[in-house]
């Protein structure tokens, strides 16, 4: 299996510099700073960059899933909710909400729901981040 990486710059002092982050794939760049992680400025932050990670290995584990069970997944769309809050020891993700929704033909949704919730604990995005609470919002559409 490839390794994959990525790479940051920060410049300046917390409250005032400035960063990059960078896949090492090329497909992403940008700015990130203090205004852009804990207020409302432009820019991205760790904490999305994660949620994306988060819902593209989700939404792949799940059709991996439907797919080896015989069913047709026609579209899978997640948006991963990351809970970022200031506790004793310091800012922490405290939990990361996975809403989806799916287009999938001849399924329940009780099955369709078995299959999300085993992807939510398999995907290796969920098993690396096994510190965090992970909630899941699936449905049909």
């Amino acid at each position: 299996m490839p390794k994959r990486n990525a790479d940051a710059v920060w410049k300046g002092d917390l409250k005032n510099g400035t960063g990059t982050v960078k896949l090492g794939s090329g497909a992403f760049e940008g700015m990130y700073s203090f205004g852009s992680r804990f207020e409302e400025e432009v820019g991205t932050n760790p904490e999305e960059l994660i949620g994306a990670a988060h819902a593209g290995c989700f939404s792949m584990a799940l059709s991996g899933n439907l797919s080896g069970a015989g069913y047709n997944p026609e579209s899978i769309e997640t948006q991963a909710e990351v809970q970022l809050k200031k506790e004793e020891a310091g800012f922490t993700i405290t939990t990361i909400t996975l809403n989806c929704t799916a287009q999938v033909s001849d399924i329940d949704e009780a099955e369709f729901k078995k299959h999300a919730e085993d992807a939510k604990k398999g995907c290796p995005v969920s098993r690396a981040l096994t510190g965090v609470s992970i909630n899941l919002n699936a449905s049909l559409k």
